[in-house]
Parts: C-alpha cells; structure tokens; sequence
C-alpha cells in the first residue's frame, strides 16, 4: 500500500518545524548510512541527537497523533524519531531499499521498519527534481507533494530520490512498526475502515450493519494485530 496524507502540518506548524530545521547544523548525509546507503546516497541531514532534530520531530510526532489517515492506514505501534534531509543542486539518492531494523544510535531504539515516510517540508515549486520514485508490486510511482503533506509506503520498495537541479528539497523521513506487519493486511483493514466510515456518515452510527461492520473490523485487527 502506497498512501498520500495530506495536511499533516498546518502552515502554522510547517513554519514552525522549517525554522528549526533550516537553523540546525546540517552534515553530510552518510553519517547515517549504513554500506549500501552510502554508495548510493548525496546529500545533507542533521544529526539525529542533536536538538533542532529533537524539537522537530517531536512536533511532527504530535501532528501525526493528531492525523486519523495515518493512524488508520499505519495502524502505528512504534514510530523512528523523525530525521531531517536536504538535497541541493546535484545531489540525490539512488535506488535501495531501507534496512529492516532501525536502530537510533545513541540511545539503542529499535523498531522493525514495516512502513517507510516522507514528509515534504518544501515546496514544490521551489526546487526541481527531487522526486520521490518508489517501485513495488503497485508499479512505479514518482511522488512530489505540498509541503506540510506525506507519503506512507512498504519500507520493503525499492526507491530513490532524483536528482536536484534546481533550489533545495527539505523533507522529514521515518519509518513505522505497524500492529499489523502484514501489507495486506493493512490494506484490508484501511478499506473496510473507509467503508464503515462512509456508511455511518449515511446511516448513523447506531446502525445495525454500521455496528455490524465495526465488529468485523475489530475482529480482523484482533486476528492480525501484534502489540
């Protein structure tokens, strides 16, 4: 499942976290990379300990809580601390696929990457290139989003960033342990919560097939659900 959350931050919160983020000590992004990523990746990111990190991703960590898509479609049991990114003229990230376990360095968190996320914090006008491109079972898909908007997709896919050409990309990227590992499972579950959600809009949620439906849900998440 590949998945556009519009709105995660409002302008209000996007020029909060940019002014922290845009204020930070950015470093060459492989201090982070593990053997492969480091082939492949150019870029910048500011260092995961260090405050401007912290502080924005604690604010991007309360927006989400906040985001009923991204609940429903990542079904979330742990979330990565958000990281930082930047790609200026020349620079961009080859094709990979992110490690199965995300450990924080510094302190030894841990999660398994089920999920993997971008959160646009430029616009899109502003820079060009920079997309980006995921390939999985769904096809191919390039992906470049409003800022304050995100993209949830497998952490299995292989993706890449493309080159920058023009202007500065500034993004936020995590990675999710979902309650449900499965993708397909997910998928399931984030339809038949679509479903429900428009039938109670019509009928009202004291409705039997409502209350029905709601049950099925449940049942499923509790057949799936790890936690």
């Amino acid at each position: 499942m590949m998945i556009a959350i519009p709105d995660v931050l409002d302008p209000a919160a996007l020029a909060r976290v940019r002014a922290i983020v845009d204020g930070g000590d950015w470093a060459d992004g492989n201090r982070t990379s593990g053997h492969q990523s480091a082939l492949a990746k150019r870029n910048r990111q500011l260092p995961e300990e260090g405050a401007a990190a912290r502080e924005a991703g604690r604010l991007i960590l309360g927006a989400l809580s906040r985001t009923p898509l991204f609940i429903a479609a990542a079904l979330p049991s742990r979330i990565f601390p958000p990281l930082f990114n930047a790609y200026g003229p020349g620079e961009q990230f080859a094709t990979h696929v992110d490690n199965a376990v995300r450990i924080r360095r510094f302190d030894d968190f841990r999660i398994r990457s089920d999920l993997s996320a971008t959160l646009f914090l430029s616009d899109p006008d502003s820079y060009d290139g920079g997309e980006l491109v995921v390939e999985d079972r769904f096809g191919t898909q390039a992906v470049k989003l409003p800022a304050g908007h995100m993209v949830l997709y497998p952490a299995s896919s292989l993706h890449h960033v493309t080159p920058v050409t023009r202007g500065e990309r500034v993004a936020s990227f995590f990675w999710i342990q979902s309650m449900v590992r499965d993708d397909g499972a997910r998928t399931i579950l984030l339809d038949l919560d679509t479903a429900v959600q428009d039938v109670a809009a019509e009928r009202g949620g004291a409705d039997r097939t409502v209350i029905s439906l709601t049950g099925v849900y449940h049942n499923l998440l509790r057949r799936w659900a790890e936690v």
